[in-house]
């Protein structure tokens, strides 16, 4: 019985990934057909269409009543982000960033985990107040983003497809993320059950890694061709838009409880966006030792995990 979890997680990863791949690239499609510039790409569309899993995902979760997936699948995802997935990029490539990023999106993505983290401190709970709160911080940064938008003189290729092409892409993506999250839900929550493990650490481990493969492969992608701007914005905006609108989101649908255990994965979570800040702010690139450090503090998590 258990196998046929595990098969059914897996089934449930592919679809989101695929699922994410098809959204990203019908959403990029239209995006470069109206001639937005690659960084508002990265930040909205690409951050937005890989974040789909989590929101899937965790707003499934919430629903369901497993909260301990439904908040660790944020948290844990945003940790990975940064810690794995920028880790390994910069590992592999030097990756450079853009003024903006550095001076507005960092700190502004450091400001929301730690609020995040003191709404779970005091709270106990995203209550749908906080995500009413989410939502207006969500709109005032996609404000940001469409003055930023206006400024943008990139230069742009066209994309070829048809606009039609484009819209099933994105309609289809979107309805195969929703199935491989139902699955993905029904299984984790199965197999944390079945090994007798808490939700929050199936939500912080599996269902975090699994949700964050499309950042993974979109990053590692974009910075071996060059397209720096994406490889970063897609992660600071992915971890944006999780707290922000998967959260935010969720919450109104449903309150979800925030665990006192959470409370060390949130504190992880602020030093992993630290540490991005620091490895940039001096000659805004991110190197290979910088990568490594990621690496090895995500080691340091992973074994406070399994304590």
């Amino acid at each position: 019985m258990i196998f046929v979890h595990f098969l059914t997680l897996v089934m449930g990863f592919v679809l989101l990934v695929k699922g994410a791949d098809y959204f990203v690239e019908g959403a990029a499609g239209i995006a470069s057909k109206a001639g937005i510039p690659q960084l508002v790409v990265g930040l909205t569309i690409v951050a937005m269409g890989t974040s789909l899993p989590e929101a899937a995902v965790s707003i499934t979760a919430s629903v369901k009543g497993s909260n301990g997936i439904a908040i660790g699948n944020v948290v844990g995802s945003n940790i990975l982000n940064i810690l794995i997935i920028l880790g390994i990029t910069s590992v592999l490539i030097a990756v450079p960033i853009r003024k903006s990023t550095l001076y507005y999106e960092i700190p502004f993505m450091i400001f929301i985990t730690l609020l995040l983290l003191g709404i779970g401190f005091f709270k106990a709970k995203v209550s749908r107040a906080s995500g009413v709160i989410f939502w207006i911080l969500f709109i005032a940064y996609l404000v940001y983003l469409f003055f930023m938008a206006k400024k943008g003189n990139d230069e742009e290729e066209k994309c070829n497809d048809s606009l039609i092409k484009l819209v099933l892409f994105l309609v289809l993506g979107a309805a195969v993320v929703v199935l491989g999250s139902n699955l993905t839900v029904n299984a984790a929550t199965k197999i944390a059950e079945f090994i007798g493990i808490s939700d929050r650490i199936i939500g912080l481990t599996i269902v975090a890694l699994g949700t964050s493969l499309p950042e993974l492969v979109t990053s590692v992608v974009a910075a071996k061709k060059g397209n720096a701007d994406i490889a970063i914005g897609n992660i600071v905006g992915s971890n944006i838009f999780n707290i922000l609108f998967v959260l935010g989101t969720a919450a109104l649908i449903h309150p979800i409880p925030y665990s006192k255990d959470f409370i060390a994965d949130g504190v992880f979570a602020v030093l992993a966006a630290i540490i991005l800040l620091l490895a940039v702010i001096k000659d805004r690139t991110m190197k290979r030792p910088a990568g490594i450090i990621m690496l090895l503090t995500y080691g340091i998590y992973f074994i406070y995990l399994l304590m």
